[in-house]
């Protein structure tokens, strides 16, 4: 009897991790590549955090790895509990969401934090956790799924620019305009996103045009506005200038600092880096761990690194791409790409960023650039993502026929 019991234990333990591999849903390629970004992260982030180790805190290097394991551990926790979740749900949520991130940024903006006399009101700090939060992070996400639910919903009417605005342009509006005050990047990148998601939905492309010149002279109206009253929004737009002049080689600012360390760490580099940990310039360059941690990665890792980590983002998008040509509805589709393409957008924004292909954005690398919020939503979105798969693997099992060989090959690679 005792030998009958020692035989099925391998059986059993097979069992249970047939069990727990089946508990996983949605596009297997896509959970393989989040995890290996997360777990290459916890390299560099351990080995920029040694610059804030010794300038902010006490020395000791492991609390911001402890740190950044428990953003991943929570992160991955959002993927596998969103994922569960059938994504039409999410056209309820949004509607739910919408008005809470309003007054998330509201309060955030009136809280008027500044930092050196600049304003710095991005973050709003969460009582009894003691963490802080950006609320534009989380908002850029509802405007997307917000504009996808409108977009699906009246993909087969005609589209005409006045019955467009009170119920998809005016909101967009009022979130773009609560977080331009402090984080004008954020607003650009949401903007592009939408522009793109709308002409990818069918929105009319004059409609379109339209839209992007009374989004310019809005910003323009701001500008003038804010110079007008400089009390109002402290150095703003003081700190948008001088990014750009250093961009363009005519300032001298903190940011033309940060480029010029970002540029000795890739130089430093060469083709196969300074080894894991080696990074010079890391103790030199602001924000080593978050903004310009593409800079330190290429100091370590080489050319070889830095083309390997974009290859795994664009392989990312090939798989959101396949997704969404895979879901079964108009809304699948667009939620997919709507989610998906900013995440690879802002990664590419970050590297042109380090290589001064673009200004100082403050755009983190997804998935690898340490800070909880940036985690979280990247997290949350890929779990929107995985539902519309997990939904599309429900309707092929469900229905078991001849396939393509063309359709089975695109499902394994």
């Amino acid at each position: 009897m005792k030998i009958e019991v020692n035989n099925l234990k391998p059986q059993l333990e097979n069992y249970k991790m047939s069990i727990s591999i089946t508990n996983i849903k949605g596009d297997r390629m896509i959970w393989a590549i989040v995890a290996l970004l997360a777990i290459f992260s916890f390299l560099p982030v351990y080995s920029a955090a040694s610059n804030l180790a010794y300038s902010v805190g006490e020395g000791r290097t492991f609390s911001y790895f402890i740190k950044h394991f428990v953003h991943l551990f929570l992160g991955f926790s959002i993927i596998y509990g969103v994922h569960k979740i059938p994504y039409t749900y999410f056209k309820g949520l949004v509607m739910i969401m919408y008005p809470v991130v309003v007054i998330l940024l509201i309060v955030t903006l009136l809280q008027g934090t500044t930092i050196d006399g600049a304003n710095a009101s991005r973050w709003i700090n969460v009582p009894v956790v003691g963490f802080t939060f950006q609320p534009s992070t989380l908002a850029s996400l509802v405007l997307m799924v917000f504009v996808a639910r409108y977009l699906s919903k009246n993909n087969f009417e005609e589209v005409s620019f006045k019955s467009s605005i009170l119920p998809l342009w005016i909101p967009i509006l009022s979130v773009l305009l609560l977080i331009l005050p402090a984080n004008f990047s954020t607003t650009a990148l949401i903007f592009v996103m939408i522009m793109m998601l709308s002409f990818l939905g069918g929105y009319p492309l004059k409609y379109l045009c339209l839209i992007a010149g009374s989004g310019i002279l809005i910003f323009m109206f701001f500008i003038m506005t804010v110079k007008a009253f400089p009390d109002l929004f402290p150095n703003r737009v003081d700190t948008w200038t001088s990014r750009i002049e250093s961009f363009l080689g005519d300032g001298n600012s903190k940011e033309d600092y940060q480029i010029e360390k970002a540029k000795i760490a890739i130089a430093s580099g060469y083709i196969n880096g300074l080894g894991p940990g080696k990074s010079i310039q890391k103790n030199f360059l602001p924000q080593s761990s978050s903004d310009f941690i593409f800079a330190i990665i290429i100091e370590e890792y080489g050319l070889f690194g830095g083309l390997l980590l974009l290859f795994l983002y664009l392989l990312l998008l090939f798989r959101i791409v396949i997704v969404s040509q895979k879901a079964d509805t108009i809304f699948g589709k667009l939620l997919t790409v709507g989610v998906g393409l900013p995440i690879i957008f802002q990664a590419l924004v970050n590297m042109g960023v380090a290589v001064e292909l673009f200004p100082v954005t403050g755009q983190t690398l997804p998935l690898i650039s340490s800070g909880g919020t940036s985690i979280w939503v990247t997290c949350l979105a890929i779990g929107i993502i995985l539902s519309v798969s997990a939904k599309r693997e429900e309707i092929k099992n469900d229905f078991e026929g001849p396939q393509n060989p063309l359709e089975i090959l695109s499902e394994t690679i």
